[in-house]
């Protein structure tokens, strides 16, 4: 049994070793192609509880600008731009806040839901109109009061 012990972590400690090395080779690899890209800006505040700022830029045309504020429900909210090039040029703009309400991004990038089809608004009244006379239903949608 510990002839086989020994044996086993040989086995592990030279996988480990190559893994190692792989990947190092790999991050070689995967960077060899990328700009090195320099720091224009890096501004940071905080953070004092949830109170934070920080702003970072490069050269690159990459921005990034976030601030943190305590929330009303005890959560740190944030408020934030995002901005870089595409690859095809194009530049991209998200701004987000997180807040009670949750996770918020805007952006022209983002796609948009089409509108509701006409009977969606039908639907959505009669279901009002069932709220409001107290029906219920379970979640299998059958009705549980006559």
């Amino acid at each position: 049994i510990d002839s086989y012990t020994t044996i086993m972590k040989t086995i592990i400690f030279f996988a480990a070793i190559v893994a190692a090395a792989s990947a190092n080779t790999l991050g070689r690899q995967l960077n060899a192609n990328q700009p090195i890209v320099n720091v224009l800006r890096d501004e940071r505040e905080g953070p004092v509880e949830a109170n934070y700022r920080y702003i970072l830029e490069t050269d690159d045309g990459t921005r990034w600008e976030e601030a943190g504020s305590p929330g009303s429900a005890g959560q740190a909210n944030i408020q934030g731009t995002f901005a870089y090039i595409s690859p095809d040029g194009t530049p991209i703009e998200l701004s987000y806040l997180g807040d009670e309400l949750g996770f918020q991004p805007q952006g022209a990038h983002l796609p948009v839901a089409p509108p509701a089809p006409a009977h969606v608004a039908e639907l959505l009244a009669i279901a009002e109109e069932q709220r409001a006379q107290g029906i219920q239903f379970d979640e299998q949608g059958f009705r549980l009061n006559k």
